[in-house]
This record gives structure tokens, sequence and C-alpha cells, in this order.
């Protein structure tokens, strides 16, 4: 038997004035996933457990079958496994975005964009060069990641102050917002410091010359130390790989014992090589039992507050890599997918949020008679199915069915 699992970030979202009261999803042309959830056990999952915040870590944690209450640490350290950072268990990881602040209206700094106009990741890797060289230290070292999303260690450091995702605060003074606790005090010299560095950094005095917005700061947050994860092979038995463009999803995987994929173009923007991630996942199920694929598109979409093109993006996630992986797998009957995103990302608001997602979980080997509803929040709510812990729909994906799926159609 194959497995796979097809996670469109962010796709789920409230519905919008803009969209006559529909959401994206409803909106979105989706002929494949729609196809998907009239032949599926199809309802709403609860990917983020009460008491988390709702974000892609908790979420893909739930989404891969690990409790996020035993296992989860924060999101640093699993972004540090991508990148191939070894933690000590004394270490903390925290993620270390490039910002750019503006001013509002009393001259308080302003979260402008979280993204520093999603800066190259040559670019960023020029900026750590230079944070390593001024500012790392006394347990202190920066990492380059993917574009924004780059890493920093403290080894042994403290990890029990409170930190605010970047992403939450767009448009927002982020005085309110720095880290605090004991600990915190370090975080913030180093981000002030940071903005010294960066107000005169070439790298930005070259995006200005091209009208792109400049790195004006760091932003540390998501800390954690390393978890401790059994891998699918030691739960199930099977052999995995993962295709994401974005660390925090290959630093889960590295920790589900997953090899990861390298699909050239991948960008985890826009201009993703969708139908390539379609492509190379198929070809993966040849010699692994499982593919878990995805896509970052929709919650960049949802974060910038552009439904338009966050309907672009699911669209191009279910033409291009659900319909390639449906049209791959067309002639097989030995393979079960599973089909969600890790939580949604409210459009309106610019950020997750912990509601239940709609989810498709179809077996090959005994589709169910099509009933006539499509993927969307709405239908999906409609069904009555729900899974109350979606860390245990792997079971359902790899074991066959169980009591709450059949009890609850």
């Amino acid at each position: 038997m194959k497995y796979i699992i097809l996670q469109g970030d962010g796709m789920a979202d409230y519905p919008l004035e803009s969209l006559g009261g529909k959401t994206p999803l409803e909106v979105a042309a989706t002929p494949n996933m729609d196809w998907l959830a009239a032949r599926g056990v199809f309802g709403l999952a609860h990917t983020i457990p009460e008491g988390f915040p709702p974000g892609s870590d908790v979420g893909n944690m739930s989404i891969l079958g690990y409790d996020p209450a035993i296992y989860h640490t924060g999101r640093a350290p699993l972004e540090a496994a991508s990148v191939g950072v070894a933690l000590g268990p004394a270490d903390i990881a925290f993620r270390c975005n490039f910002v750019t602040l503006g001013k509002g209206k009393n001259g308080a700094a302003v979260m402008e964009d979280f993204t520093a106009g999603h800066i190259r990741s040559e670019e960023a890797a020029e900026i750590i060069r230079d944070l390593n060289r001024e500012l790392a230290g006394d347990g202190i070292e920066f990492h380059p990641g993917v574009s924004y999303r780059n890493l920093m260690i403290w080894r042994g450091g403290k990890e029990k102050m409170e930190t605010t995702p970047p992403h939450d605060i767009t448009d927002r003074e982020v005085g309110a917002y720095l880290p605090k606790g004991d600990g915190a005090a370090r975080l913030g010299d180093l981000m002030r410091r940071s903005q010294e560095l960066l107000a005169p950094h070439a790298v930005n005095r070259r995006r200005e010359q091209k009208g792109e917005r400049g790195a004006t700061s760091i932003w540390l947050w998501g800390q954690g130390r390393a978890p401790a994860l059994p891998t699918l092979k030691e739960r199930f038995g099977i052999e995995g790989a993962v295709i994401s463009a974005v660390d925090i999803i290959n630093g889960l995987g590295a920790y589900a014992g997953l090899a990861r994929i390298k699909v050239p173009g991948a960008t985890g923007y826009f201009d993703t090589n969708y139908k390539g991630k379609g492509e190379y996942g198929v070809a993966a199920l040849e010699r692994k039992d499982l593919i878990f694929i995805h896509v970052e598109a929709p919650d960049e979409a949802g974060h910038m507050g552009d439904a338009a093109k966050k309907i672009k993006a699911i669209e191009d996630f279910d033409e291009k890599v659900v319909g390639t992986v449906l049209s791959g797998m067309a002639k097989r009957r030995d393979w079960r997918l599973l089909l969600l995103p890790d939580h949604p990302t409210a459009t309106i608001l610019k950020t997750h949020v912990g509601d239940p997602v709609p989810f498709v979980l179809f077996r090959a080997e005994e589709p169910a008679a099509p009933q006539p509803r499509g993927y969307n929040e709405r239908d999906a709510a409609k069904t009555g199915v729900v899974a109350p812990r979606a860390f245990e729909l792997i079971d359902a994906l790899i074991g066959g069915k169980t009591p709450w799926i059949e009890t609850s159609r």
C-alpha cells in the first residue's frame, strides 16, 4: 500500500464579505479536491489542540501523527533539524525572521512586513554572515535558512520567555510584542543591535535601488529545545519522504525519519514549481511507502490579506499538485490519500486561527459512492464527521478504518 499526504498550508479561511460571504476554498475552482471530497471520508479535523498556538509547527505535527501535547517543544528546533544544526540538551533554537519595521503616526516602530519584502535567500545569507561577525559569541550563533526564515541558536540559553510570531502583528506597533521574561533582555539587545547593523547594510541599499523593502531588523521567536520523536518507520514500519520548500516542514520530516526530496524551482512562494512537486511525489512512491507534499503559497496569500492571490494559489495547488498526483496514481488501487491544511489562515486577520479544517481521507481500494459536495469548510461541516484529535488521522490512513470515523459518518 502507498500513502499520500497533501497539505495546502493555510487553505482554510473565514467567509469574506468581498467574496459574497464565501471562503476562498468555496470560490476557487478545485475539481480534483472536490472529486476526493465526494468519494472519501470527509469532515473537519482539529489540527490545533486546545491551548496551543495555531502555528504550522503544531498543525503539521498533528498531520504527521504526533500528539503536540506530548512532542511539541517549539517551532525553531524543527527548522534547526532542516538546516542540519545539531542541538545539545541545553541548547535553544529561535526562529530569526528578517522583517521590515516602519514608523507609525506617533513615530513608534510598526511591523510593516514580516518577510522583509520576501528577501532572497542569497541576500539573507549575506546578512547572516555579518550578524555572525558582529553579534555572535557567548553562546549566540546565526544560521541561514530560506528567504526571511532564518535561525538563531543560543547554546546553553533560556527558553521560558514570551515571544510573538511577527506574522501575527502586521501593521501593529511592535513595542507591546517584544520578548518578555527571563532571558528577554538578551533577545531585545540582539534585535536592537541588528537594527544598527542593518540600517546601512549593502543588501538593503541594493534592494532600495530596486524599489524593494529592506531587512531593517531581526525578529526572534518560536524558541524551543530539540524534541524526541519516534520515526514513522519505528511506528508503522514504513519508509517515507517529504517535499517542501519550507524549513519547518523539512525539519519535522527529518525527525519523523522522512527523506527530503528537493524539487527544482520549489520556492515556498507563489512562483513555486507546483507541478514538479506532484511529479516528484508520484515518482517517489516507486521506492517509498509514503510521500508528504507541502505547499506554502495559500498561507502566504492569507498573511498578505489578499483573497485573490489565495484563490489562485488554491487553484494552482488543486490543478498542479492534487491533479498531477491523481493522474499519476490513476491506474493503481493500492493507495490511500489524506488531504488537509495545517490550520486556517484568516485573510481578514492576516494570521492563523485555530478553527478545525476540512479533511479528506480517500481509499483507492474502496472509494465511497460519490456524494454531491465540494472540498470546502461549509460542506465539510455538513457531513457531521469530526476528527477531534487530528494526530489520529495517520492511524486511519495507514491502519485503515478507525472507530471514530465509522461512528461519525
